[in-house]
């Protein structure tokens, strides 16, 4: 059959021989539905046990978690904003408290772009908070060296 010649010799395997072409087609698209809810466990995965660690700056820790939330729109698994919005604030550390409990008490509830505005200038704030440090090594020379 001309069609199992086009596809990918790492698939043959997973679909079915059939001599009916629509019949085949049928089988490809039943493969990759599979497939699509692999994917959608994937990103439901990491979506839940993402925290933003601080390593990365929180715009992109929001951006990341968004963009899976898109991922998984595309996978007809549709998430909201409001409640991606609360997901995030979620995923927030312990040192935005304050800045969670100002959001709480709200009567609006943020969009995304506002959440970004928002954490960058909570991130801001934060960093200008803290005291400056200096971290100091001294070392003395060894007893006995050369011996």
């Amino acid at each position: 059959m001309i069609m199992r010649g086009s596809i990918m010799t790492a698939i043959h395997g997973a679909i079915p021989d059939s001599d009916n072409a629509k019949l085949y087609l049928a089988h490809i698209e039943e493969q990759f539905q599979d497939s699509s809810k692999a994917h959608a466990t994937t990103f439901i995965t990491k979506m839940v046990t993402l925290k933003y660690s601080g390593s990365n700056g929180v715009c992109e820790h929001i951006l990341g978690t968004n963009n899976m939330a898109s991922q998984l729109k595309g996978l007809d698994m549709k998430i909201f904003e409001g409640f991606l919005v609360h997901f995030i604030m979620t995923s927030l550390p312990a040192q935005f408290g304050p800045f969670k409990i100002n959001y709480n008490t709200q009567k609006d509830k943020w969009k995304m772009n506002e959440l970004i505005s928002m954490c960058v200038q909570e991130k801001e704030r934060l960093k200008s908070e803290q005291p400056d440090s200096a971290h100091v090594a001294i070392s003395s020379p060894s007893k006995g060296k050369g011996k």
